[in-house]
């Protein structure tokens, strides 16, 4: 079966430090974006941050810029994110998703949720308490 799937949330504590996985099984992450979205109740989905297979880029949402890390695992086909600090505004279910866009087009469409048509991952919880 082709799909992705994401784990590794959890309950943190504010300060501390998680690692998301998103797992590909089915198909490779050669020629596709690989995005992290999160959703927090009543608030649209927002793009964390996403790399790119074709040449390795990555790129941030401003909320997590210099907190977060996103890395992959081609041999093991998995997207890691690390997000350090976490902060109570942390909070949400966070998805994987991946695309294949154009390597022009991923710095100005990444975090856009609806240029993902294929593949999304059930999403996984992250609670951060204070």
């Amino acid at each position: 079966e082709v799909q992705l799937q994401a784990s590794g949330g959890g309950l943190v504590q504010a300060g501390g430090s998680l690692r998301l996985s998103c797992a590909a099984s089915g198909f490779t992450f050669d020629h596709y974006t690989v995005t992290w979205f999160r959703q927090a109740p009543g608030k649209e989905r927002e793009g964390v941050a996403c790399i790119s297979s074709s040449d390795g880029s990555t790129f941030y949402g401003d909320s997590v810029k210099g907190r977060a890390t996103i890395s992959s695992d081609n041999a093991k086909r998995t997207v890691f994110l690390q997000i350090n600090s976490l902060k109570s505004e942390d909070t949400a279910v966070y998805y994987c998703a991946a695309e294949r866009i154009p390597p022009p087009l991923v710095h100005s469409s990444w975090s856009i949720p609806q240029v993902y048509t294929h593949f999304w991952g059930q999403g996984t919880q992250v609670t951060v308490s204070s």
